[in-house]
């Protein structure tokens, strides 16, 4: 199983990047991270439709769509890893998890996403949810092993 992470934006150094780091070390499925991003300036609802396309382009057309959204389904770690271990076994190759701008999605990524994954009702900050997401994939990981990681 090949995890994607799309995001709007790119990196720079710092505590945000380098504890999304330290989770893409500690993972055994295969995680790659592909950062879009407009250039140029547009209103908020162009800006939208462009990343969202950006966004879907960036990762395989058969992949399992999960998009980061607050309007979305808060999942317990335990959830989370279920429905990953669903996918997993019954031959999903590709699962890819799609971070949008400060605008939010844009319709595309809506309607093709498989799901949509509330990380709480507060707001973080993109660079931030990188690393968060990271971390539940690497927790997932580790419930499904069997692994102590997760205390529940």
């Amino acid at each position: 199983m090949k995890i994607w992470l799309a995001a709007v934006g790119r990196a720079r150094a710092g505590p945000a990047r380098d504890l999304y780091d330290e989770y893409a070390r500690r993972m055994t499925w295969t995680l790659v991270l592909k950062e879009v991003e407009v250039r140029k300036r547009v209103s908020s609802e162009e800006l939208k439709r462009l990343e969202a396309d950006l966004l879907l382009a960036a990762v395989p057309n058969n992949a399992m769509i999960v998009a980061l959204d607050e309007r979305g389904t808060a999942l317990s770690s335990e959830r989370f890893a279920e429905r990953l271990g669903t996918w997993r076994d019954t031959g999903v190759g590709d699962i890819a998890f799609l971070i949008g701008g400060a605008d939010g999605h844009g319709e595309a990524v809506g309607k093709r996403a498989d799901l949509m994954v509330a990380l709480g009702p507060m707001t973080w900050p993109h660079m931030m949810v990188r690393a968060m997401v990271t971390e539940q994939l690497y927790r997932a990981q580790q419930i499904l092993a069997g692994h102590p990681y997760h205390r529940a």
